[in-house]
């Protein structure tokens, strides 16, 4: 068996292995040989042979490429030339050019490339020297005679090299002239799409499931994909096959260690194995785990030898193992040294404590079965655990203690309640929270306050979910009477719970009706957060500030909005539902100025992200916006169903809200549209005299009136509305209020008093570009006539007339780019319109987060927008993205 990269397995297990070859990779044909020089390095079973391979049938260069395969620890320079001549005259150029060499006793390694040099020189047709296993040419001086002949060959000559390992060739001036290709692990690896063909053409269908699952677990990794192909074969479960398919599995464990941990020294092999315990490891932990020094270094230098050890983060002072070596070397660890395990991880626990990263150092202490250290771990960290947005993370950390543990630790009961809180139906809440108290009872004396802080901030957490405003108040009240009586005991927290508290109060007022008192929360919350470092109190801040502001300013609720998601998609938060709630606004601000298609995409992002079931108040608000949506689009039905539906979670609040009535109001009108005035009529005098004496309540009578045919009674109805009497809340629906005015004069022959109307609704729409209103209640002769007799907002009407007309706000000439997109930048770009957040970007192209992160930022600023929404759009504009596809 070859020891070769991609053909180490073939003669044990036949050709199946030729379907990596099949597997058709554009991208990386386009990029070998572009160059005068081309290196592609990587680790051991990347298939780099089998795309080299691969290239040179595909692109018909059997006989103008020279196939130079170095034998395994190659030392005789002399042999390594013979073996470069040979090839060289199997070509169609080289066999004319270049003149045959025996082996000799005196044949200088030297003296070949000068007369290789000399036979090439009048070389004018293209040629490549493909050199595989370069990083087996063990001889310094041979490799000093490659640089040679690199450095002076002809220009039709290009070289393709393939290496395990960087290459110490000198090829820096080639990289500064921009004659070098460099081709890394991350470009070999495999994506999905690659991995399904590859699968169907060994004779495996995979379920989407499980072929996500395996392309994640071997990270694209062609050894490993060729491996699990094989095993797949036939397999009667092939989805548990592809969830437990590991680095410990037979064949998998066998080329590891044969091609990469037996490669390796004592002392290295020992330092993969102590660390194979971490996610990311660093030179200070590597130290720590194996009790020398020079640890940093080594990981160093296996990142450049390509051992599957990858450094993260732009200092480049953290490292990962691949996950299926390190599932090898973990195996490989408890197999030599089961009794030194836990003290691993109890060690690695602590320091990552001191460290700052709790979530790490909480699993390894569980890792370490060291309960009585991961509660109180947990319990010390769950507050700003909590204010980092890591929620998920707290979930996923209870789950990690036996049951046992939870019930018997005051604390850990504590916060398995708070964790439940903020799953559990509304019905269920209450239980949960005297399950809280009851567990604080049971905590020891000295950690009494601490508990009692967890608690209340679960209380504040509880009132905000239910849009509770007494019970937060109380809640915050509590929180502050707790952490007075526990100075200390969470250090530092006290900015940070003031921050909580703010931004909990103003969530809270906002979602209830009391904007000024949520905006003067929230801002103070998000500026405290911004202060203290907390960003993800800050994003929060700032979608909820959206949410307010629409009903004040449409420009600062968007540009509120796209902060917050700007903020969301720097941190991987655009699933949280606080992203939800700014796309809601966003989505609510754009239908109410007409751009209905831009309000859909938003919508579509918050129903994906808010939780509806176990938030009645969420499931009330977001199903208003897409009912007032497809009211826009004149579909009364679905809108209907949405008014209804908003309706039903609304039966569920435990307290009283203003958006109620409202949304009330807006079944009344979807009712009116379709004709069924009798069912309008009698669902109003359904309501309470309060409520019927409320703005949104007189708008929808007045509605109904006129489709009655009484317009006296509906200028009757809107009279309080119009004079002031009646208090809205947001002053759009005065241009509401004034449309159907205009509606009601005209039917009675009142031109002036019409045209007046319309003239106010214009301006109350002008500030905020409210036109939706203009489409729900055309007055299109009414809007002819003001620009006839002179107006002010004849812009306005011309872009009511469009909306009327059936058209979307014009598109603006897109901007050219500030500066041309890299390669890298590029790949980043054409996963956005996916909606992959940034961590599954980062997975699919086998890169770091903060990669991707660095590229996002450039790509921001070369398109010139603030962004991951505006890049899409411009980039569809500039042709650099595939137009959308538009929905059936």
């Amino acid at each position: 068996m070859r020891s070769g990269d991609g053909l180490r397995f073939e003669s044990e297990y036949g050709a199946r292995f030729d379907a990596v070859g099949l597997v058709s990779r554009p991208g990386l044909s386009e990029r070998l040989g572009a160059s005068r020089v081309t290196v592609v390095s990587a680790p051991p079973g990347s298939g780099k042979t089998v795309l080299l391979r691969s290239w040179i049938c595909e692109t018909d260069l059997a006989a103008r490429a020279a196939w130079v395969p170095v034998q395994p620890d190659e030392r005789d320079p002399q042999r390594f030339w013979l073996s470069v001549f040979a090839a060289l005259r199997r070509t169609t150029s080289g066999a004319e050019l270049v003149q045959s060499v025996s082996a000799a006793p005196d044949l200088d390694g030297w003296a070949l490339v000068e007369r290789l040099l000399e036979d090439l020189a009048p070389l004018r047709e293209r040629l490549w020297l493909v050199i595989d296993d370069v990083h087996e040419l063990g001889s310094a001086e041979a490799l000093r005679q490659l640089e040679l002949l690199v450095m002076r060959a002809p220009p039709a000559l290009r070289f393709v090299l393939a290496t395990r390992h960087d290459l110490r060739l000198g090829l820096h001036r080639l990289r500064v002239e921009g004659e070098l290709t460099e081709i890394h692990p991350a470009d070999l690896r495999f994506t999905r799409e690659q991995t399904r063909v590859l699968l169907e053409l060994a004779g495996v269908r995979l379920p989407e499931p499980a072929l996500v699952t395996l392309q994640q677990r071997t990270e694209g990794w062609a050894a490993g994909l060729r491996m699990a192909a094989l095993s797949l074969a036939g397999h009667p479960d092939p989805g548990r096959f592809a969830a437990e398919f590991s680095g410990s599995e037979r064949t998998v464990a066998e080329y590891l260690i044969a091609e990469v941990l037996e490669r390796q020294s004592e002392h290295v092999r020992r330092l993969l194995l102590r660390t194979s315990i971490l996610e990311r490891v660093s030179g200070e932990l590597a130290d720590l785990l194996t009790g020398d020094i020079g640890g940093e270094r080594v990981l160093q230098d296996l990142e450049r030898a390509n051992a599957f050890v990858t450094a993260v983060g732009p200092a480049r002072t953290w490292f990962r193992y691949h996950q299926m070596f390190a599932e090898l070397l973990q195996l490989e660890l408890r197999r030599s040294a089961p009794d030194e395990v836990a003290g691993l991880h109890r060690a690695a626990s602590d320091r990552l404590a001191e460290q700052g990263f709790p979530a790490a150092a909480i699993r390894h202490a569980q890792a370490a079965q060291d309960w009585n250290l991961a509660a109180r771990l947990l319990a010390d960290h769950w507050p700003g655990l909590l204010m980092d947005g890591q929620i998920g993370t707290v979930h996923q950390l209870l789950a990690g203690f036996p049951a046992a543990v939870v019930t018997a630790d005051g604390e850990l009961m504590v916060i398995s309640a708070a964790d439940e809180l903020r799953q559990s139906h509304e019905k269920t809440e209450e239980h949960y929270l005297n399950l809280a108290e009851r567990a604080v009872a049971s905590v020891p004396a000295e950690r009494k306050a601490h508990a009692r802080l967890v608690l209340d901030i679960a209380r504040l957490l509880l009132a905000r979910h239910r849009w509770n405003l007494r019970g937060a108040f109380a809640a915050v009240h509590e929180l502050k009477r707790a952490a007075a009586q526990a100075p200390g005991m969470i250090p530092d927290l006290g900015d940070d719970l003031r921050a909580l508290a703010l931004v909990g109060l103003g969530t809270t007022e906002g979602t209830i009706g009391h904007l000024e008192d949520a905006v003067r929360h929230l801002e103070m919350g998000a500026a405290l957060a911004r202060r203290i470092g907390r960003p993800y109190l800050e994003f929060t801040s700032l979608a909820y500030q959206a949410q307010a502001r629409m009903f004040g300013s449409f420009t600062l609720a968007i540009e509120l909005g796209e902060q917050a998601m700007e903020l969301a998609r720097r941190h991987g938060w655009t699933e949280e539902p606080a992203a939800g709630i700014a796309c809601a606004a966003l989505a609510g601000t754009q239908t109410w100025q007409g751009r209905l298609a831009e309000a859909d995409r938003w919508l579509q992002h918050a129903d994906r992200t808010l939780r509806w079931e176990a938030q009645p108040s969420t499931g009330m608000s977001i199903r208003v916006v897409q009912g007032i949506l497809e009211l826009g689009r004149g579909r009364n039905t679905e809108a209907l169903a949405y008014f209804q539906a908003s309706e039903r979670f609304a039966a569920r609040l435990s307290e009283p809200n203003l958006m109620v009535t409202a949304l009330r109001a807006f079944r009344l009108q979807a009712l009116v549209r379709l004709g069924r005035t009798e069912t309008a009529a009698a669902g109003f005098d359904e309501f309470d005299a309060a409520e019927q004496h409320s703005a949104p309540m007189h708008l929808a009578l007045a509605a109904l009136r006129i489709a009655e045919g009484a317009p006296h009674a509906a200028i009757a109805a809107l009279a309080p509305v119009l004079d002031g009497s009646l208090p809205v809340l947001w002053r759009g629906w005065l241009t509401q209020g004034h449309l159907l005015e205009a509606t009601a004069r005209d039917a009675l022959g009142e031109p002036d008093a019409a045209e007046a109307a319309v003239e106010r609704a214009l301006e109350t729409a002008a500030p905020s570009g409210a036109v939706l209103w203009f489409l729900l209640y055309p007055v299109s002769e009414l809007l002819d006539r003001r620009v006839q007799h002179g107006t002010g907002h004849t812009v306005l009407i011309a872009e009511i007339k469009n909306l009327l007309a059936g058209h979307q706000p014009p598109v603006a000439t897109p901007r050219p780019l500030v500066e041309a997109l890299s390669d890298s930048e590029i790949r980043v770009l054409r996963y956005l319109p996916t909606h992959l957040s940034t961590p599954e970007i980062a997975r699919e192209l086998s890169v770091s987060r903060n990669t991707v992160k660095s590229h996002l930022r450039n790509l921001y600023t070369k398109l010139g927008v603030h962004g991951r929404d505006e890049a899409i759009g411009h980039a569809r504009a500039l042709g650099l993205l595939a137009p959308a596809t538009r929905r059936r």
